[in-house]
């Protein structure tokens, strides 16, 4: 039995939900459709859907093999045209940070699909790190120092380390003027990222790290402005995060003249893999759309 076939119908099914329906959209009989999902789940030694009277459900197995099943698909389809034939095609699978992804990467990501119809896009929303090999991503937008220097890397440009407070907050606690006032303040830590309590400025071209201890500390970053927002304390956050607040005069900008040094913006990719044409044409329209942003530089 051809391999890719049994992929196509486990996707049919999947799809469907239910092996009849996805025997009429195949044009096959539901006993055939059964037949090459069970010879699938023999050969991976597991159940990929569990059974019920209405549905099928897939399993981690069948979730798992669903992503690379896809991948394997398209990259068949792309690998039948002929040399120089056609558009980009395929699929490819991006993650972003969550913030930074929804306001800017999802819009970008749109209009590159525009401009390709045969391409389709699996954008994924984390803050997590997540290993790009491992997990099958082509490209990932990353914020910071390169931990993996093995990447290969389209630097896009960077974004600053904001302290922020609300004017309510600075009109009854005063303003800081230097790091070391922050000491008699309330402070709100982000710990989406990193749980270290501490911040970093920059002064006369040297670091310094101010350590404390916060009163409010939350893992998610639009809950931690909220607070900044109503009148809690101090917060610290990226650029791009906080551009909103600012330019709506929500929060004012602290402590300007000790910005640490800005965080690099890059799109990333494993060095393993081939850099594909549907790759490679996101890859230079990102790096054309980012360059217009006013929230990097």
């Amino acid at each position: 039995m051809d391999r890719l076939d049994e992929l196509h119908v486990f996707i049919a099914i999947l799809d469907a939900g239910s092996m009849a329906s996805a025997a009429r959209r195949l044009g096959r009989s539901p006993a055939a459709v059964t037949r090459i999902l069970s010879a699938l789940e023999t050969r991976a030694g597991a159940r990929l859907f569990e059974r019920s009277t209405r549905r099928l459900t897939p399993t981690e197995t069948g979730l798992r093999l669903a992503e690379q099943a896809r991948r394997l698909l398209a990259d068949y389809d792309a690998a039948l045209q002929p040399p120089g034939a056609g558009t980009p095609r395929g699929l490819l699978r991006l993650t972003a940070p969550t913030v930074f992804g929804r306001r800017h990467v999802a819009p970008v990501v749109t209009r590159f699909l525009a401009l390709h119809p045969d391409i389709q896009i699996d954008l994924t929303l984390s803050d997590r790190n997540v290993d790009l090999i491992e997990e099958g991503i082509d490209a990932a937008l990353r914020i910071g120092t390169l931990a993996n220097l093995t990447l290969v890397a389209r630097r896009l440009g960077e974004v600053r380390r904001v302290t922020v407070a609300s004017p309510a907050y600075l009109d009854r606690r005063g303003t800081p003027l230097v790091p070391a006032d922050l000491a008699g303040h309330e402070l709100i830590l982000s710990t989406a990222v990193r749980s270290l309590a501490e911040w970093r400025f920059r002064a006369e071209g040297r670091e310094h790290v101010v350590r404390y201890s916060p009163r409010l500390r939350m893992n998610d970053v639009e809950a931690m402005l909220a607070a900044a927002r109503d009148g809690f304390g101090i917060a610290r956050a990226l650029s791009y995060q906080v551009e909103p607040d600012l330019r709506a005069g929500l929060l004012r900008p602290l402590l300007v003249d000790y910005e640490p040094e800005p965080a690099p913006v890059h799109l990333v990719m494993p060095s393993s893999r081939h850099m594909a044409p549907r790759l490679r044409a996101f890859v230079d329209f990102a790096v054309r759309e980012f360059a217009a942003l006013d929230v990097i530089r």
